[in-house]
């Protein structure tokens, strides 16, 4: 599964009412951490597809998703499950740390 671009008109169809847990990456063109994240994402999105949805949320553009959540640092990864938030993630974080922390929360192998 490829990641997929969520925004404030597709948040709650994309996010919100997903059967499986989703991962939400929110960032923004101009910061760096970001890009350095994004092949992390994207390699966690292909990895545990058909266990964990992986969104990416431009805040930039997507103000009203970014304000409801309270995104102050950028990057900064949610997961949810059954449209609640069960984790935060905020700055870079390797591939593994970051399924450390999903595992937590969800079932990855």
């Amino acid at each position: 599964m490829t990641v997929i671009t969520a925004t404030d008109a597709n948040f709650s169809s994309e996010v919100l009412q997903s059967k499986q847990p989703v991962l939400v990456d929110f960032w923004a063109e101009w910061c760096g951490p970001c890009r350095m994240m994004a092949p992390v994402i994207e390699s966690i999105a292909k990895k545990y597809s058909g266990k964990l949805k992986v969104c990416k949320l431009d805040a930039d553009a997507n103000q009203k998703s970014a304000a409801d959540y309270q995104i102050t640092g950028l990057p900064c990864c949610i997961l949810f499950k059954s449209g609640q938030e069960v984790d935060r993630i905020i700055g870079f974080r390797g591939e593994d740390d970051m399924v450390d922390q999903l595992r937590s929360h969800i079932p990855l192998t």
